[in-house]
Parts: structure tokens; C-alpha cells; sequence
């Protein structure tokens, strides 16, 4: 696989060098950006590219529109913001592939950096018919002679500003996908040990695949969030109104049987902050795990089980989070996952690799005033981690091994 170093060992100045970056931050309802950390990790292969001379186009999406554009969806909110982490003005196209695209391209000068305007706007570029993506591949390959991908968040996808411009245009990975490949290697094929893995989130079906793959290579599953209910469901606790994926209690006992075969250990929560109902202020109390009164929903695990997980992660040399431990974005059910991300940090500056998995876990540390330093590695996508740690093929990195 080629990577940006390779390019820019060569002469790259006045070369077209289109990016795939991952700038799909949250926006606020005045559509400012309220995290900018993919913007912050997409811009040092640009900035890169531009000091080197090179004419770079970067392309990104934002938000899910149906192929049509949709003015909360557009990409000019961002534009402030790289220009001042690449250090220049950043020239915007208010289209992908037509004429404002091509005069903005054109206009370029050697180390100019623009962005085109968000790539779903264009049917093609999310389409199941491999002629229409192509066809879109087509028009963005014609605007650059060299494509470098640096969207992790995306790469699981077969899109056409992922897999298929590799296919027309010689290809390189980004520093930011070098990054995120290297260091789920690290954690899927000689972890240092103790190994652990923490899963949060809603869904314990959106973790099946993970948990599967990692029973084979993890030492610790430490379970909260949402799915935990589905967990002790299948233990045969009583979980209330909380969140539960009743078709899925019978795979759980399942991987609780091959975990103990495995010995691999399962770290379940003691108690739980349970609450009335699904607000900020509604009242709460803390219950025992087993023992969640049935008019009542958790949202949160207690302090016992947040100085038990901590615990549990402090003589590990290698921990994989994803997933908050509650309800984060309401203060009091943030506790859970503050205490899990502080304990993080304790372990990363004793030297172990922690990896916080992108998605909600990413915006939960930032949020709860941690800065991506404190930790080992902060991923810009949460579902490609996933699926790597699955062990599926990801289309946008074995593109760029042809």
C-alpha cells in the first residue's frame, strides 16, 4: 500500500492531488461545529500536500441527504475552520463535480487547497449500481491526477469517493488511515497484555460481530451502556423499562458460555443509576444490577460498578472503548463514563495503549473536558473500527493494496 510519504517523495508541486476526508462533525442548530476533532485529524495530510506545492481537492460528505442537495447538509461551515488549521484559505465549490467545481479547480494555484461542496449531494456517490458510482468516479477522477484517502470514518464503504476513484487515479493512504489501520493491528494481532475491551452504546446487536471476533483475542469484556441490559437479562436479572433487545438475550448466553470456556472474563456492572424516565431531571436512585425495580429504567452504571471497572482496567496494558457507560449528555447519568474515561487516562500515562473507538465515545470524552492527548488514540470512525475488529474486509483499505 502507497502511502502520502510516497507521494510527497516525489514532485508533487502543481499536481492535483484529491483528498477523501472525513468531515462529518456535528453542527449545532446555528450550524456552527460543536466538534471539530475530524477536521483537526483530516488536516495535517492536507496541510501536508499544500506546503509541498501540490493543487489539493478535498472531498468529503456530511449528514445522510438522499443524493439531492439540502442546505443543513452543505459543507460551508467547515470552511473556516480548516482554513486555519492548513494555514491558508480554503476555496469552496457550492458543487462536487459541476461548474463551480471545475472553475474553483482550475483557479487553483500551486499550494491551494478548496473544498468541494458534500459528495452526497450526488446519487452516485452512495449508489448499489456500480455504473452510476462509476460514472460518478469518472467526473471526480477528471478534476486530479492523484487520489489520496484519508477518511477512515468511511473506508467500510463501497462508495464511489472511496473505492472507486482508487481505481482511476494512482492511489495513496492518508496519514490519518495509516494511523487508524496501524493501530488496529496493534490491538487484533499481538496486543500487550492484559488486553481489554470496553462496549457501551444502545445496541448490543450493533456489537454482536465484535464481541464474537474478540472472545479470541481479549482478556477482560467490560459491558455497560445500553446493551448491558440485554446482558443481564440473559444472567435473568429483572431490568425494568431499561433498554433491551429481547432477540438477542438467547445469542448473549450464548457468548457468556463461550467466554467462560475461553476464559475470557466478562465484567458485568454491580449496580445501576435507574431513573423514572428518560430526562435530565427526572428522579433517580442507585440499585443493585440485579435488582432494578420494574417501573424503572437505568441509565447509567453505578459508582460501585465504575470503581470495579476501573479496577479492571488498571493493571491493563491494552484497552479497545467503545460505547459510553449512560445517558452522557445528561449530566446525571455522566458519571459512569467520566469515572471509565479517567481511568483510562490513569493507564495511559503508565504507558498502556488506550484506544477510545471513535463515534459517541470520541464526542463523550471531549465533552466531558478531556482533550484527545490524554489518550492513545482518539479514532474519527467508529464503524470501521468495528468492522475491522469484526475482521471484515474493509472495501476503502483493500482498494489501495492494488
Amino acid at each position: 500500500m502507497q502511502t502520502t510519504e510516497d507521494l510527497l517523495a516525489g514532485d508533487v508541486r502543481g499536481k492535483r492531488v484529491l483528498v477523501r476526508s472525513d468531515l462529518n462533525v456535528p453542527l449545532d442548530a446555528d450550524r456552527n461545529i460543536t466538534d471539530d476533532g475530524r477536521v483537526r485529524a483530516s488536516a495535517p495530510t492536507i496541510k501536508a500536500l499544500a506546503d509541498a506545492g501540490a493543487k489539493v481537492i478535498v472531498v468529503a460528505h456530511l449528514g445522510r441527504p438522499k443524493g439531492a442537495p439540502e442546505e443543513k447538509y452543505s459543507l460551508k461551515p467547515v470552511v473556516a475552520r480548516l482554513s486555519e488549521l492548513v494555514g491558508r484559505e480554503v476555496k469552496f465549490a457550492s458543487d462536487t463535480t459541476g461548474s463551480s467545481a471545475k472553475e474553483t479547480v482550475d483557479s487553483l494555484a500551486d499550494g491551494d487547497v478548496a473544498l468541494l461542496e458534500n459528495l452526497r449531494f450526488n446519487k452516485g456517490e452512495t449508489s448499489k449500481d456500480e455504473a452510476e458510482r462509476g460514472a460518478f468516479a469518472d467526473e471526480l477522477a477528471s478534476l486530479a491526477d492523484a487520489f489520496v484517502s484519508d477518511g477512515f470514518g468511511v473506508v467500510h464503504r463501497k462508495q464511489a469517493s472511496v473505492y472507486d476513484v482508487a481505481t482511476k487515479l494512482p492511489h495513496y493512504a492518508g496519514a490519518l488511515v495509516g494511523t487508524e489501520v496501524g493501530v488496529l493491528k496493534r490491538l487484533t494481532e499481538d496486543p500487550q497484555r492484559p488486553f481489554a475491551v470496553v462496549l457501551g452504546g444502545a445496541k448490543v446487536s450493533d456489537k454482536l460481530g465484535v464481541i464474537a471476533n474478540l472472545l479470541n483475542v481479549a482478556d477482560r469484556l467490560i459491558i455497560g451502556g445500553g446493551m448491558v441490559f440485554t446482558f443481564l437479562k440473559a444472567e435473568g436479572y429483572e431490568v425494568g423499562k431499561s433498554l433491551l433487545e429481547a432477540d438477542q438475550v438467547e445469542t448473549v448466553k450464548g457468548y457468556l458460555e463461550q467466554a467462560k470456556e475461553k476464559g475470557v472474563e466478562i465484567v458485568l456492572p454491580t449496580d445501576i443509576v435507574a431513573a423514572d424516565e428518560f430526562s435530565a431531571g427526572s428522579a433517580h436512585e442507585v440499585v443493585a444490577a440485579d435488582a432494578i425495580p420494574a417501573d424503572k429504567m437505568g441509565l447509567d452504571i453505578g459508582p460501585e460498578s465504575a470503581k470495579l471497572f476501573a479496577d479492571k482496567l488498571a493493571d491493563c496494558k491494552t484497552v479497545f472503548w467503545n460505547g459510553p457507560m449512560g445517558a452522557f449528555e445528561m449530566a446525571p447519568f455522566a458519571a459512569g463514563t467520566k469515572a471509565l474515561a479517567q481511568a483510562l487516562v490513569d493507564i495511559t500515562a503508565q504507558g498502556a495503549l488506550t484506544v477510545v473507538g471513535g463515534g459517541d465515545s470520541a464526542a463523550a470524552v471531549r465533552q466531558l473536558g478531556y482533550a484527545d492527548s490524554d489518550f492513545g488514540h482518539i479514532s474519527t470512525g467508529g464503524g470501521a473500527s468495528l468492522e475491522y475488529l469484526e475482521g471484515k474486509t474493509l472495501p476503502g483499505i483493500e482498494i489501495l493494496s492494488s
